[in-house]
C-alpha cells in the first residue's frame, strides 16, 4: 500500500490507517491514545475524514520510547501534559533522543536461574524478599518469573551481605531517592533552559536532532561522574566531622 508522505512544512496528510502503518501500531491503539489525550486530534478534511501529520508520528514515537523505558500510560500522560503545547515534530524528536540517551536500562523478565546468574550468587526466598523490598526485583506471571532492574541488581546482591539492618538500608534508599530526584529536577531544568531552549530557537534541521542526541549522550556520563564525585567528597566531609564528634 502506498502511503502519503508528510513533512513538518506540509499540512496533515495521513489517514488513520496510513498513520498506523507508518508508526507500526494498530488503528485501535491510535484511537485509544486519542481518547486518553496522548495524541492531538486530527485535522478534519473533506467528507469528515481525519488527517494526521508528522507531529502525530513523532508523538507516537515518543510514547513508544517512554513505554520502552517502563513508564505506564498514566505516567506518560502526566509527562506529555508538562510539555509545551506548541512543540513541533522536530522538538518531539529531540525529546525522544534525550529520553533514549538518558534513560536507564529497562526492566527485564527472567527466571530464577537467570536471576541468580546475573546476581552472581544463589538466592533464597528471604534474599528475594529483601531484593523486592529494595525495588530490585518483583515477582511476575507466570510463577517463577521475576522482573529485574539490571542497574540495581548487582548493588542489591552486594547489600544482602552487608551487616546492616534491612530497615536501615531501606531508609538510606529513601534518602538517596529523594535527594537524587531533587538533583535530577534541577539539572533537567538547567538542561532545558540553557541547552534545549537555544535548540528550539533554531530552524528545524534533521542534523539538530542528531546533534542533540550526541550532546545528550556525552553529557550523561559527565553529569553522573560529577554527581558521584560531589557525593563522595560530601560524604567524606560528613564522616570526618562525625569522627571528630565521636
Amino acid at each position: 500500500m502506498s502511503m502519503t508522505t508528510t513533512s513538518d512544512t506540509e499540512g496533515p496528510t495521513l489517514t488513520v490507517d496510513e498513520l498506523a502503518a507508518r508508526a507500526g501500531v494498530t488503528v485501535r491503539t491510535i484511537r485509544f491514545y486519542s481518547t486518553k489525550g496522548l495524541l492531538p486530534p486530527p485535522v478534519i478534511g473533506p467528507r469528515r475524514v481525519g488527517h494526521y501529520g508528522q507531529d502525530h508520528l513523532s508523538r507516537l514515537a515518543l510514547i513508544e520510547e517512554l513505554q520502552h523505558q517502563g513508564m505506564t500510560l498514566a505516567a506518560i500522560e502526566r509527562y506529555l501534559e508538562q510539555l509545551p503545547p506548541d512543540l513541533s515534530a522536530h522538538d518531539l524528536a529531540i525529546h525522544r533522543a534525550v529520553v533514549a540517551s538518558w534513560a536507564p536500562d529497562s526492566p527485564e523478565d527472567v527466571d530464577r536461574a537467570e536471576l541468580e546468574r546475573r546476581a552472581g550468587r544463589s538466592l533464597d526466598d528471604e534474599d528475594l524478599e529483601r531484593l523486592a523490598a529494595m525495588g530490585v526485583v518483583a515477582r511476575t506471571e507466570p510463577p517463577g518469573t521475576y522482573r529485574v532492574d539490571p542497574g540495581l541488581l548487582r548493588l542489591g546482591a552486594r547489600l544482602l551481605d552487608v551487616p546492616i539492618a534491612h530497615e536501615t538500608i531501606l531508609a538510606a534508599r529513601t534518602v538517596l531517592m529523594e535527594h537524587t530526584r531533587s538533583a535530577a529536577h534541577e539539572l533537567s531544568r538547567l538542561f532545558r533552559d540553557e541547552v534545549w531552549g537555544p535548540y528550539r530557537e533554531r530552524e528545524s534541521d534533521p542534523e539538530h536532532v542528531a546533534a542533540m542526541r550526541s550532546l545528550s549522550a556525552h553529557m550523561q556520563p559527565m553529569v553522573v561522574q560529577a554527581l558521584v564525585t560531589a557525593f563522595q567528597r560530601s560524604l567524606k566531609e560528613e564522616l570526618r566531622e562525625w569522627l571528630k564528634e565521636s
